[in-house]
């Protein structure tokens, strides 16, 4: 899963940016490589600005990478419905459609990829808006490894089988801590969790807590970026029609007529596209871009001593703001 650059989106162009005096820019330059703690990290909701924002602190800052923490642009083939960036990003598009990615899948590259950077000197800027995608990145903490396919149909075969009163009453017997958490009808964290038991893991609430709660694997300066609601709802609006027109329809309905993974399967936007009425299509994608909003502001809030910027400011603002704090050495510690 190597990181590769992304690549512009057909019909998109490079927002123009305002060119900072030389000197302010050896200035940003200083304080990121010199000053600044490995890793900088920038969390939002979709239609935030995440993705401009990474651009100007590249435009600015030539010894930074960008590292998407993004479980749709880490897909190949979907440029529009995944929103991947206009600019060079690893883990954008390395993936087929027909292959399944686990969390621990991408933490791996993850790590393995910031890691590299920081061998290079360069600075990461790690961007998402996948929370575990995010925390996958920068934590400590590691996650247990996908199951086979032979251990996962076999426990679909066996909830199918068993019913899920019965499976959720096995899964209590075997791991009851988890069982505690997780609705009898939510099949699949139910058989989730018993495939963990099988690979000697656990749904238990202390690997959540120490999502939140383990040190960074580096020194890094967490950022969010936040804002009004009604702002951002407009956004997204306005995005799914952007993606409508720039051919949302067309790149769907090619790809849904492929083979394709279960987690690739659910990106969202690529079953709306694919089989609704453009009108239909736009509406529904809105509606659940809005709704992933608020889960990803609910990410935000839990993430450890971050500093929140406006997404209501100027791009200029928000990467004069993003190199200060960088510059700043108030970050989090890695343990």
């Amino acid at each position: 899963m190597a990181g590769i650059p992304s690549r512009r989106r057909p019909g998109t162009r490079r927002r123009p940016l305002r060119r900072r005096h030389p000197a302010r820019i050896q200035a940003a330059n200083s304080a990121v490589n010199h000053g600044a703690p490995p890793v900088v990290a920038i969390f939002g909701p979709t239609a935030s600005g995440k993705s401009a924002l990474v651009e100007a602190l590249l435009a600015h800052l030539p010894d930074a990478e960008a590292v998407s923490a993004d479980s749709a642009a880490i897909y190949a083939g979907l440029p529009i419905i995944t929103a991947a960036p206009n600019h060079p990003a690893h883990l954008v598009g390395t993936v087929p459609l027909t292959d399944d990615v686990s969390v621990a899948e991408y933490q791996r590259s993850a790590h393995a990829t910031i890691d590299a950077i920081l061998d290079r000197g360069n600075t990461p800027i790690v961007v998402g808006g996948t929370g575990l995608y995010f925390r996958a990145a920068l934590s400590a903490l590691t996650f247990p490894p996908a199951p086979s396919d032979e251990l996962r149909a076999r426990w679909n075969s066996h909830y199918d089988e068993n019913g899920g009163d019965a499976t959720y009453a096995l899964l209590a017997e075997r791991d009851p801590r988890a069982a505690s958490r997780i609705h009898a009808n939510d099949r699949r964290r139910v058989v989730r969790a018993l495939e963990l038991t099988e690979l000697g893991s656990s749904l238990a609430p202390e690997g959540e807590n120490r999502l939140w709660t383990d040190d960074m694997r580096r020194p890094t300066i967490l950022i969010t970026l936040d804002g009004p609601a009604e702002m951002l709802d407009a956004r997204i609006a306005q995005r799914a029609h952007e993606m409508a027109a720039a051919g949302a329809g067309d790149e769907a309905k090619r790809a849904w007529a492929e083979p394709l993974s279960d987690t690739a399967r659910k990106i969202l936007g690529l079953e709306q596209f694919a089989t609704l009425a453009e009108g239909e299509a736009i509406d529904a994608v809105a509606l659940a871009t809005r709704q992933l909003a608020r889960y990803q502001r609910k990410w935000l809030r839990r993430l450890p001593a971050a500093a929140t910027l406006e997404f209501t400011r100027s791009l200029e603002e928000l990467s004069d703001a993003v190199v200060s704090l960088a510059g700043s050495r108030k970050y989090l510690s890695r343990g």
